[in-house]
């Protein structure tokens, strides 16, 4: 097979040239705009000799290894023992989880080979600017091989990712430019913000995730060929999502030469209007909250040709997927991996004993901590809601039926001296300041006097409420055990009220 990379000219039908404007390397002051979606001129057939293939293979692992880039593949492939069973699933069910690659995703093997192809063919040298718009994925994969390589690095982020991905990127040295989230060719958008940069940073390069034939060439490389090595040659089904599309593109490609009878199933999310046929996507306008698939547009690098069966994922599904790979199978991994094995347990129906569906997991939850893994988080966007979770036997219980007692209270009036001698003398850690009304104004603690008195904001003799803490969490008797345990989660105590003309209850 060959992959040939897409631009606005002739070039030499080489996978060296890697998608990139090397003409405009040289001068830079014309500015073109390269749509991510031009058609692909690979010539790629199912059945097409590939003795002029110029692929690489996988690579042996040794014991010591001379960087972090070579943990970049050779990742495991693992049974799904339960939740296989819970949907009556008759096939073994496989999880080849990407999360294992050095930087915790499937995206490090295109960056590394998007690069290394681009140093091959003399493209780039370290020291110069590597440029890419992304989801965040790829962005950390390439900002590992940056800090690995000693090139600087750009990352161009839509505003949706997740500060994990941000507060990695900056960790790998990176310098993130966030975008609005918005169409593919708005000035706005990442794709289009990055383009302006190449043009404007000399010594700069795009190396593309889109357009870059590198992309399906690493996955037709090694993902692939260790899926086949792993299963022996034995595999009837392979469910994965489509990004840029690379994965599924060169995972498909692969498997159709090797194993015809392999099903390849794509996953897009609702929203995206990737899927065919294109009656599929019909909501359009849907929000998508799983980050790193899903599209406005159709990639160059992804061949919708190898895709046997496109099925449509929702957010509600793959979050709660996600969350039950990680707390029935100990598996953590990312939001799209949910997408994929919420997919993947409706379509390996079809299957039957003794064969094998292989499920893509992309990233890890590491870069999710503050979302689908918070309940708080899952409950403010609607995806808890009527959903049973595993949860103690108390978390439905009404905070009533803790009989609490009526706390220490203050009023405003009171001396910063009198409260920490009345805090000590009653054994409290804390009390709420309340006005004559009944109104709670906010709450004190010894610890947070003394901090203002120390900083010079306020005198022991100055009225307490000079240093109340007015942020604090209100809960009411005829809530549940579990909202108060999530409050506590985050905060020091909860003020439990009826209503701001009774007496409040504390609950620390």
């Amino acid at each position: 097979m060959a992959f040939v990379s897409t631009l606005n000219r002739k070039i030499k039908s080489s996978h060296l040239q890697n998608g990139i404007d090397t003409e405009n390397q040289k001068t830079k002051t014309n500015y073109t705009w390269l749509p991510p979606n031009l058609p692909s001129k690979c010539t790629w057939k199912p059945g097409k000799p590939i003795s002029d293939s110029p692929h690489s293979h996988v690579p042996e692992e040794t014991n010591i290894l001379p960087n972090i880039l070579k943990k970049v593949g050779r990742t495991p492939l693992v049974r799904i023992n339960k939740i296989g069973k819970a949907y009556g699933l008759k096939c073994e069910l496989l999880a080849k989880c990407e999360y294992f690659n050095a930087g915790g995703s499937v995206k490090d093997r295109i960056a590394l080979r998007m690069v290394e192809d681009a140093e091959r063919a003399g493209i780039i040298k370290p020291g110069d600017t590597l440029i890419e718009p992304t989801s965040g994925n790829t962005g950390i994969g390439l900002a590992l091989v940056a800090a690995v390589k000693g090139y600087r690095c750009i990352i161009v982020l839509p505003e949706k990712m997740s500060m994990e991905k941000v507060d990695i990127l900056r960790a790998l040295g990176s310098e993130i430019v966030r975008t609005p989230a918005s169409n593919f060719d708005s000035p706005e958008s990442n794709v289009s913000v990055a383009q302006r940069l190449r043009y404007e940073i000399p010594n700069s390069h795009i190396l593309d995730q889109y357009r870059n034939p590198g992309n399906p060439m690493a996955h037709y490389d090694t993902t692939a060929e260790e899926i086949l090595e792993q299963c022996e040659g034995k595999v009837h089904m392979v469910v994965g999502g489509a990004g840029t599309g690379g994965t599924i593109t060169g995972i498909g490609r692969k498997l159709k030469e090797k194993c015809p009878e392999c099903k390849i199933v794509g996953v897009d999310p609702e929203g995206s209007i990737v899927a065919l046929p294109s009656e599929l996507n019909t909501a359009e306008d849907a929000t998508m909250e799983v980050e790193g698939i899903g599209h406005d547009f159709i990639p160059t690098v992804l061949d919708r040709s190898v895709v046997d069966l496109w099925c449509k994922s929702n957010d509600a599904d793959s979050f709660l997927m996600a969350r039950r790979l990680i707390r029935e199978e100990g598996l953590l991994c990312g939001g799209s991996s949910g997408s994929a094995m919420s997919i993947a347990v409706k379509a390996a129906r079809t299957l039957t004993e003794g064969q094998r569906c292989v499920v893509i997991l992309p990233d890890s939850v590491r870069n999710y901590m503050s979302k689908f893994l918070n309940d708080r988080w899952m409950g403010k966007n609607g995806f808890l809601k009527n959903v049973q979770e595993h949860k103690p036997w108390w978390w439905n219980v009404k905070v009533q039926k803790l009989n609490l007692s009526a706390p220490l209270l203050l009023v405003p009036e009171v001396n910063c001296q009198k409260a920490i001698e009345i805090l000590k003398e009653k054994g409290y850690a804390q009390a709420p300041v309340v006005a004559e009304s009944g109104h709670i104004l906010g709450m004190v603690t010894p610890s947070n006097i003394l901090s203002s008195v120390l900083a010079g904001n306020a005198q022991f003799s100055d009225p307490v409420i000079k240093v109340i803490n007015d942020q604090f969490s209100k809960i009411s008797l005829d809530d549940n055990l579990g909202n108060l345990s999530n409050i506590l989660e985050n905060d020091h105590f909860a003020i439990v009220v009826h209503d701001q003309m009774q007496s409040p209850c504390m609950v620390a």
